[in-house]
């Protein structure tokens, strides 16, 4: 039944509204519109009203309103013969719902339905937002290349301008968000050029924008340029704040990322309070910067819970690899090893190649330790190539690094000198101050050159005294007890021993120990 007209001027006055950021001007169009159609008896127009009401309620964070529309939406419909159009939008929220309470196959099946109830009724905006569910239900089920194929076709009628401006920009947001999460840079970077783009052609528009910014960071981040990065998280932050958008959470997140790899450990720890505070749980920002503070035990108790929470969710990823640099520092080889492992059979069931580079690098950091050399050379060459493809400067300074350590080992202290140069200066143009002084150490260390000297001398007394430890069979959390320092300080000495005496692992560093007579 075609709505009225005063209708239709109150839905494109309440579109217009939405787009310049006056959300009380929206809702009260809205409702304008919803009691218009109602008048008029065009109750399946009165309820479609309705459900952006309460959908553009629900996304400022007013749940008990949003309910309340919703409720009412499907009260007017409720005794229909046949399906609306405002039928399919309401299966929406019930698909967020339940992909919101991990059960992507229901979260699945009720987009599909919304989909083909758009398709039926030739409405682009319920055919899309229906594909939108169903493929962040796919990725969320475990089937990312599935859920990506549906997420892109959405994206093409966003960019065809097919859609309605306000599911364009949902669409766009929703599939970046996406694409980030999968590691999927390459996509993810091609969508947020095309959502600035649309955002710019979009005259006075303020919903988005901000979103946009958290999304630019982090690309500028993987790219090299931090500078730029801080600066769009700042932006991202001051744009999303009133009134406060569901992104605000992750655009302090993301600023605290930047703010703990420059050494701002403090300004990171506000950050990530206020990440917290607007529902973004900082993991595994948070327990990183625990790890950087010296707290190996504080790191290790919030990364554990996080992937306790985790199940399959798309975050599982970051968290299995700060888990594995998290347990290595602590010396809990065994679950550095499980989280590898994990790690490894996520990305063999995924295309990314970032992904692979992840678990690569891992992998390769946890064969050293048992001192499979050989064997992490080339995991952590393939990583260093992958990253270096991708242009993303910080990833390969911190393969580098573990290159250099693994060249020390096999007794090629030249090779590991240009490793550890070359992380020098990646980490130098990127002010990564807590990696630069690190690898800073770790050249001082190496031109001791143990070849040419006696290892009682070139090892500081601390060194010998953790050795001594080492040797003794005790872990690092033992060892920064004995020593009364911070697991995370005896990481850091056993890092460099094991560089100056040019070992991969605890069994070699003790065979050398006894055999120079050093315990």
């Amino acid at each position: 039944m075609t709505p009225s007209t005063d209708a239709s001027d109150h839905e494109r006055a309440a579109i217009q509204a939405f787009l310049r950021g006056d959300d009380d001007e929206c809702a009260s169009r809205w409702e304008a519109a919803h009691r218009t159609a109602l008048a008029a008896g065009h109750l399946d127009e009165a309820a479609r009203y309705a459900f952006w009401l309460g959908f553009l309620l629900l996304a400022g964070g007013q749940t008990a309103r949003a309910n309340g529309w919703f409720v009412r939406s499907g009260s007017l419909i409720a005794h229909t013969v046949t399906e609306c159009r405002a039928s399919g939008y309401l299966l929406i929220p019930q698909s967020l719902g339940a992909l919101e309470a991990s059960d992507p196959q229901r979260a699945q099946a009720l987009g599909a339905r919304a989909a083909e109830i758009g398709d039926r009724f030739h409405d682009a905006d319920l055919r899309a937002f229906g594909r939108l569910c169903h493929g962040q239900a796919l990725i969320a089920a475990g089937e990312p290349d599935a859920g990506m194929a549906k997420l892109d076709e959405v994206m093409l009628w966003a960019a065809a301008g097919e859609l309605g401006a306000i599911v364009t920009g949902i669409a766009y947001c929703a599939v970046i968000l996406e694409c980030v999460a999968l590691f999927d840079l390459k996509r993810a970077a091609e969508w947020t050029g095309e959502l600035s783009g649309w955002c710019d052609a979009q005259s006075g528009l303020v919903p988005f924008r901000g979103q946009c910014l958290v999304h630019r960071s982090q690309l500028q981040q993987a790219e090299g340029d931090w500078p730029g990065a801080v600066e769009s998280a700042l932006q991202a932050c001051a744009r999303l704040a009133d009134p406060p958008h569901p992104a605000l959470g992750l655009a302090h997140y993301q600023l605290g990322e930047m703010r703990r790899l420059r050494g701002d450990l403090d300004g990171a720890e506000h950050s990530y309070r206020d990440a917290g505070r607007h529902g973004c749980d900082p993991v595994p920002g948070v327990a990183l910067l625990e790890l950087a503070r010296g707290d190996g035990t504080a790191a290790s108790a919030t990364i554990l819970r996080a992937l306790a929470e985790s199940g399959l969710s798309v975050s599982r990823p970051a968290l299995l690899s700060a888990a594995v640099e998290i347990h290595r520092a602590n010396g809990d080889i065994t679950a550095a090893h499980q989280a590898s492992d994990e790690l490894s059979a996520i990305a063999m069931r995924s295309s990314s190649e970032l992904l692979t580079a992840m678990a690569d690098q891992a992998a390769g950091s946890v064969q050293m330790e048992y001192g499979k050399v050989p064997a992490a050379l080339k995991a952590l060459r393939a990583a260093a190539t992958a990253f270096r493809a991708a242009h993303m400067p910080y990833d390969v300074a911190r393969t580098a690094v573990l290159l250099g350590l693994a060249c020390a080992a096999m007794g090629d202290q030249s090779s590991a000198g240009v490793e550890f140069s070359t992380a020098k200066i990646l980490f130098g143009e990127l002010a990564a101050t807590p990696d630069l002084n690190r690898v800073e150490r770790l050249l001082v260390g190496l031109a001791a050159d143990v070849g040419r000297g006696d290892p009682s001398t070139t090892l500081s007394a601390r060194e010998l005294e953790v050795l001594a430890h080492i040797a003794a069979g005790r872990t690092n959390r033992e060892i920064a007890g004995r020593l009364v320092v911070s697991p995370h300080t005896v990481a850091r000495h056993v890092e460099h021993i094991y560089a100056k005496l040019g070992v991969a692992n605890r069994a070699a560093a003790t065979a050398y120990a006894y055999e120079h007579h050093l315990v």
